[in-house]
């Protein structure tokens, strides 16, 4: 019975996702970007973000792609959700600001912003840089998503290429922490 329950301890955990490169309790990196939410421009910050809560920032590879989309049309329907908790909402990928903008009003459905980091400073420094598999071989960002405390530290991480569960885990997550912190 105990070598039954070690064996499927050890195949959940090879089958779970990768981890995030920034762990829990890291110092998330401040940043500030441009963005685009409804398809006008404005520039994110998060410090100034972080000033009215938690801060969930999902990466995600390409703007219009198959996963990409499915992911920001989620996030849309839930953006109200997060905004209840107390949460902001960015996404961010190395897409220029042009196409955020237009992503922004198509697939994230004016809910939430998008930032554009096509020179991958903030990508790299959230450690979510990726190869895409490609003849290309294009450096992309991975599909991460983090959920940052006002204090500015990583409270959860989780990686997936597949774009299920990002949304259900962040939102359980800042709901967690919003019933904690509740004054």
């Amino acid at each position: 019975m105990k070598r039954l329950a070690a064996t499927l301890l050890l195949a959940s955990l090879c089958t779970t996702p990768a981890f995030a490169g920034l762990k829990p309790g890291a110092n998330a990196p401040d940043f500030t970007a441009q963005a685009a939410v409804g398809g006008k421009d404005f520039t994110f910050s998060l410090a100034e973000a972080l000033k009215r809560g938690p801060v969930v920032l999902y990466f995600y590879p390409k703007s219009f792609t198959r996963g990409c989309t499915i992911e920001a049309h989620e996030f849309a329907e839930a953006a109200e959700s997060f905004a209840s908790a107390g949460a902001t909402l960015i996404g961010m990928s190395k897409d220029t600001i042009d196409t955020q903008r237009k992503f922004s009003t198509e697939e994230c459905r004016d809910k939430f912003p998008v930032a554009a980091d096509p020179d991958l400073s903030v990508i790299r420094a959230y450690d979510a840089v990726r190869i895409a598999p490609s003849a290309s071989g294009d450096t992309v960002s991975d599909r991460i998503s983090y959920v940052i405390a006002p204090d500015g530290k990583v409270i959860y991480s989780y990686t997936d290429s597949a774009p299920d569960k990002h949304i259900e885990n962040t939102l359980a997550i800042v709901r967690d922490w919003h019933e904690q912190h509740q004054k």
